[in-house]
């Protein structure tokens, strides 16, 4: 059984849950899950958690992700990209001719928060049904707009009606919307051509493997080599080793006191509500703690104990 992340290339015409599916054939094991959703079009990296790394696809989930869009203005389809039926289509050569500087005001004006309306066609629920199977149906139910964050856009090509840019955003944001919305600022209605999902926290496309490099790498007895274990996801945290006593009460999940860590001189205090990781005198890795001042001890935020 294998316990960490891998860093997956998906590859367009596959679900999110295909790869998890053709994941728990290669290695071998049904405790895998995915960290967001990527539409069966799009490509690029999906995290795939295994084994007691499974407890990291929600905070994963949240972390910001990276993308590559071509934007088409001059068309607006029902599933706001170029896979869906067109709606509404400007008249020929009208999108050429916008001003170039007006797209780059319109879609770099989406920097920041804004209140996004998610598409129909998603997997949101309303009152227990995914939209896409409202929307499959013909029907359009009201949906409300959640708030996200476009922390960066990049202009990359301007060639209208085509405008590749590089974005990033909090979780819960689709890209597709994003097109849609610039269009609709624009007057001219806009479809996303295609995506790219270039980076998710950590995990960069530069190291992300093909379902078909994973296999191979099954075959030669190396998938191993490529899991990365769940305490590189928390790099950043100060790392703590317990004591022996600590020891045994780690293992079991419980509050530790200061009297359980192993102190070197002139280390600095810990501050109000850090996170830790914490390890025995080994290197195993037991979870992330928090610091609790008034108490001056640290409890368990989540467990990676493998047993």
């Amino acid at each position: 059984m294998y316990n960490g992340i891998m860093n997956v290339y998906k590859e367009a015409g596959y679900t999110s849950h295909d790869v998890v599916a053709r994941l728990r054939g290669i290695c071998k094991m049904k405790k895998i899950g995915h960290t967001g959703t990527l539409d069966p079009d799009a490509v690029g990296v999906l995290p795939v958690c295994l084994g007691s790394g499974t407890k990291l696809c929600d905070m994963l989930t949240d972390w910001d992700k990276e993308y590559i869009a071509v934007l088409r203005l001059g068309v607006t389809t029902d599933t706001q990209d170029m896979s869906g039926c067109i709606l509404r289509q400007c008249p020929a050569g009208e999108a050429q001719r916008l001003d170039p500087e007006a797209v780059k005001a319109a879609v770099l004006g989406f920097v920041g928060d804004y209140d996004q309306i998610p598409p129909m066609y998603s997997a949101l629920k309303v009152n227990g049904r995914k939209l896409y199977e409202l929307a499959r149906e013909g029907r359009e139910v009201e949906r409300r707009a959640r708030r996200v964050k476009i922390r960066e856009i990049e202009i990359l090509a301007l060639e209208l009606p085509l405008v590749r840019m590089r974005v990033v955003c909090s979780k819960g944001t689709y890209i597709r919307t994003l097109c849609h919305d610039i269009g609709e600022q624009l007057g001219c209605g806009g479809a996303m051509e295609s995506l790219t999902r270039s980076r998710v926290g950590i995990f960069g496309i530069e190291e992300a493997l093909t379902l078909e490099q994973l296999e191979k790498l099954r075959d030669e007895d190396k998938i191993s080599t490529v899991i990365i274990k769940p305490d590189t996801v928390f790099e950043k945290d100060r790392a703590v080793t317990v004591t022996a006593a600590g020891q045994r009460m780690a293992e079991n999940g419980n509050v530790l006191t200061m009297d359980q860590l192993e102190r070197q001189a002139g280390e600095t205090e810990f501050a109000d509500a850090q996170q830790l990781r914490v390890y025995d005198r080994t290197g195993r890795f037991y979870g992330i703690y928090r610091y609790y001042k008034e108490t001056d001890v640290i409890k368990p935020v989540r467990m990676f104990l493998e047993r």
